[in-house]
């Protein structure tokens, strides 16, 4: 494989938002395992490279991706509510519901604040 220069890797992450959007999630993952390779500390493509892995039902691959994602960046709210859909999709709501609440606190945002469920007192004990 030629080296990869700056240009190669935002072009890769580029197509790879592309191919996302067009519900192609296995080949965004492709393009961006090597940007995340030469550049490991990068969130965007982390985040981006999670999404994809949810997309794809591959659960626990999108959950350590997310969890990347928040231990550089604990105030990302999507982070939180994209963490939060992987682990209910994986049948863990109680853990999920933490995240929802998170997500919520940290951003008004009126999906973050539904899923968060805060006047029904789900979650609670």
């Amino acid at each position: 494989m030629p080296d990869r220069t700056p240009e190669t890797n935002v072009i890769d992450y580029r197509a790879a938002e592309q191919l996302l959007a067009a519900r192609d999630p296995r080949g965004a993952v492709k393009l961006l395992d090597p940007v995340i390779t030469a550049h490991p500390e990068n969130t965007a493509a982390r985040l981006l490279r999670a999404r994809a892995f949810f997309m794809a039902a591959q659960l626990r691959a999108a959950e350590l991706e997310f969890q990347v994602v928040l231990e550089r960046e604990p105030a990302n709210a999507f982070a939180h509510f994209a963490l939060a859909r992987t682990l209910e999709r994986a049948l863990r709501p109680t853990e999920a519901q933490r995240h929802f609440r998170l997500a919520a606190a940290l951003d008004a945002n009126p999906e973050y604040l539904r899923a968060a469920r805060f006047e029904d007192g789900a979650g609670s004990s």
